[in-house]
């Protein structure tokens, strides 16, 4: 069976509605940069999201081809994730999605290096001829964190995440976002196949002590 990311680290895929705090280690991703609304029609973010899943799976299937990682196992590509920003406003606006900037996400196995996912862009680009050149390879660092599990459209998150800021002042904690540490959500719903009020979405915000 492929080694899944979800069923193996419960704790960072599967938190439970209540707010919760958590210690998040490094983890090897890739990621791409952009701005704009993400349901803009062939916008930023639905390119970023092809870009990665072709890196992504060209790397999976990598066992299938001449290319070798050290420490290769099979695993499910885990789920897309972003983080989320916009400049001069604190917390999000919902209203103002056009202000967004983001980088999406895909978790990587520890045994991918930098060169590998080089490889993968190019080998995107001359079977393909998709342009992933943006891609980046990155370890993201969250350290301290709260989290939760929002079900429901992405437009009544605030509402999840009012209750996680609560839980923190409750704990002694207080937010922590900077230029590095932003909103962060994990998509474990397909948006094209689920309901919106069904959809599940971990969302996490940086934490401090006081």
């Amino acid at each position: 069976m492929p080694f899944d990311f979800k069923k193996e680290y419960k704790a960072f895929y599967q938190p439970p509605q209540q707010p919760q705090i958590v210690t998040i280690p490094a983890m090897p991703y890739i990621g791409m940069k952009g701005k704009g609304d993400p349901n803009e029609a062939g916008g930023e973010y639905q390119r970023s999201v092809e870009c990665l899943y072709a890196t992504a799976y060209t790397l999976k299937m990598s066992k299938n081809g001449d290319h070798r990682m050290d420490g290769y196992f099979d695993y499910v590509v885990p789920p897309l994730e972003g983080l989320w920003h916009q400049e001069g406003i604190e917390g999000m606006d919902y209203a103002r999605k056009d202000l967004l900037h983001f980088t999406s996400l895909l978790r990587l196995p520890d045994f991918v290096q930098e060169q590998d996912v080089l490889w993968a862009i190019d080998l995107v680009k001359r079977k393909k001829g998709l342009d992933c050149s943006a891609v980046e390879f990155l370890i993201l660092d969250e350290g301290l964190c709260v989290q939760a599990l929002h079900i429901g459209p992405y437009d009544t998150e605030p509402q999840t995440v009012g209750g996680m800021h609560a839980y923190v002042a409750s704990c002694g904690y207080v937010l922590d976002f900077s230029g590095v540490r932003l909103h962060h959500e994990i998509y474990l719903s397909d948006p094209r196949k689920t309901e919106a009020e069904k959809r599940k979405t971990v969302i996490r915000h940086p934490i401090a002590t006081q």
